[in-house]
This record gives C-alpha cells, structure tokens and sequence, in this order.
C-alpha cells in the first residue's frame, strides 16, 4: 500500500488504508518515535479479513507525517530531572495535542465513529482520545501502555541507561545498536530471527530517520502526568493488552491501566514484551478481533433498543 497525506489538526499526517470503505473502521494508533509500518501487515490484513477498515498512520514529528523542524529538541537527562523535582517540562506539543490530530484525521476521513488501538504511547494518545470523545469511539484497545501514575514502576535500569545513552549522542542508533536494543525490550516468548529484525530495522530507518521526533515525544509523554482521573470516566468497551515480560513499560502499568477504566479486561500475555514479533501477531489479530466485533454488536443491539 501506498501512503497517502491529509490535513488533520492543522497537521500533514501520512497513512494508509486496507479494506472496504464501508466497513467499521479501525485505527492503529503507534508509540513513541515509532512508525506506522511496526503495525505489521499480517495484522492489518487479519483485521480486513475479519470485515474491518483499517487505517494505520504516522503520529506528527515522526515517519512521512509533518516534521516539527523548527521546534525545541529536549534531552533525556534534563527532563527526567525536571520531572523527579517536579519542575515544568519544556515542550512543543503534548498528549493531548496528538490526541486532537487522531480525532482530526477522523474528521478529514469523514469518520463519525472508529474503534481504537493503541500500542504504548499509542495507547497514551488512545485513552485521551477515548475518554475526551466517547461519542466517536466504538470500542478501545490498549496495547502495552500505562495511566501515567507517577507511582508505577518504570523501565529497566539496563533500558534506561540504554535511552540515555541515545538521547546523550554517546551510543548512536546505528543497525547493530538498534537490534540490540530491539531484543532488549523484545518479547522473550516470541523471539525474532536476526532476518526479521533486521529487516524491521532497515525498513524504517530507510523510510524515514528523524531521531528529534523521538526526542520530542518522549518529552509529550514525560509532561502528561497522570491520567488516572481521566481513564476513570472512560465508557466505552475497553480492552486492556500487555505483556508479561515487558521490560520498557511493566506489567504493572497495564494491570493498572485496566483497574481504572471501568469493566475493562485485562489480557497478560506470557512471553510477551514490548514489541510486535509477527509470532504474536495470530494471538493479537484474536484478541482484537473478538473485542471490536463483540462491542459492535452490542452497539448495533443498542441502536436496535432506540
């Protein structure tokens, strides 16, 4: 598929679409510094054989979407300091702000209502997009995120320092780096052959490298805070994934994430960490699957009562 550019939120966001126009529609909201195409094929393609639309895009500053150029370029260092002394972060857009261009790209799109699936900052961007506009979103899927609570436990210390490192210049992003990162955070029950990370890898750095994007949402991400209060007065039909073995973001979050969302269920994966080996993808394409047609359903049944 090839991409396409629309004008969402005063933003140039790029995406691509499979399936019937005419079919409910689902969009694949991606994490930090992450592209579109981490949303492996086989899962979209899944998603269309199940009757689905799906739409997976670029989030702004980061792939082929509008590059933020002349905006602030944070370092790590500096804000997880200010963040620890509770001092204000210095950023060009937040959360919310990327949450607002989901909700224009629905609008470009004509869009009334989609369901939602979000991978890690993705799931950020989808549990304020959800709880802000309920009346848009058809069922929520929250894949290896958090609620923000500054009390949850945080990534690895071996992760951390790795980041910092990046963020500092002192260990460059180049393939071999990458990889080892990538198998870091990786999912030790679905490991990847060296080919298929590789290949993840060249991919995305040959359709687009822009390390300041990750810098900067990484920043949005930091200045958030808790959304607790906000997760609590999500409605809608919510499906909370995460892995057990997820040394970026602990399993701790995602039991978190689901404990304030009301009737959310929670689905922990054994083996599972925090990334999307195409070896998940068949338990992933069921679980999201069930959950979407399950809660189109019950929306049709609701129409059906009026």
């Amino acid at each position: 598929m090839s991409e396409s550019y629309i004008e969402a939120n005063g933003v140039r966001l790029a995406y691509e679409e499979f399936g019937s126009p005419s079919a409910p529609a689902i969009l694949l909201i991606m994490g930090l510094g992450t592209q579109m195409i981490s949303w492996p094929l086989s899962l979209c393609k899944g998603l269309v054989a199940g009757g689905f639309r799906v739409i997976r895009f670029d989030n702004r500053d980061i792939g082929l979407s509008e590059k933020m150029e002349n905006a602030h370029i944070p370092r790590a260092p500096s804000m997880m300091l200010r963040s620890t002394l509770g001092l204000p972060l210095k950023v060009s857009y937040t959360l919310d702000d990327m949450a607002k261009d989901l909700i224009g790209l629905m609008d470009a799109l004509h869009l009334d209502q989609a369901h939602l699936v979000g991978a890690s900052m993705g799931g950020m961007i989808g549990q304020i997009a959800t709880a802000r506009h309920p009346h848009r979103v058809l069922s929520f899927t929250s894949i290896m995120s958090s609620s923000g609570d500054p009390k949850l436990p945080g990534a690895s210390r071996k992760v951390v320092r790795t980041m910092v490192k990046r963020s500092l210049g002192i260990e460059k992003p180049n393939l071999e780096n990458t990889m080892a990162f990538q198998r870091m955070i990786g999912s030790p029950g679905y490991p990847q052959s060296d080919e298929e990370l590789k290949n993840k890898v060249l991919d995305s750095v040959k359709r687009s490298l822009y390390p300041e994007g990750y810098s900067r949402h990484l920043a949005a991400i930091m200045a958030s805070g808790s959304r607790v209060k906000l997760l609590k007065t999500i409605t809608v039909p919510t499906l909370v994934i995460h892995g057990r073995d997820d040394a970026l973001v602990p399993l701790e979050c995602g039991i978190d994430t689901a404990r304030h969302i009301p009737d959310a269920r929670l689905q922990v994966i054994d083996g599972m960490g925090h990334n999307l080996p195409e070896a998940l993808m068949p338990r992933l394409l069921e679980l999201i699957a069930a959950h979407v047609g399950q809660a189109g359903q019950s929306r049709q049944l609701a129409i059906g009562r009026i």
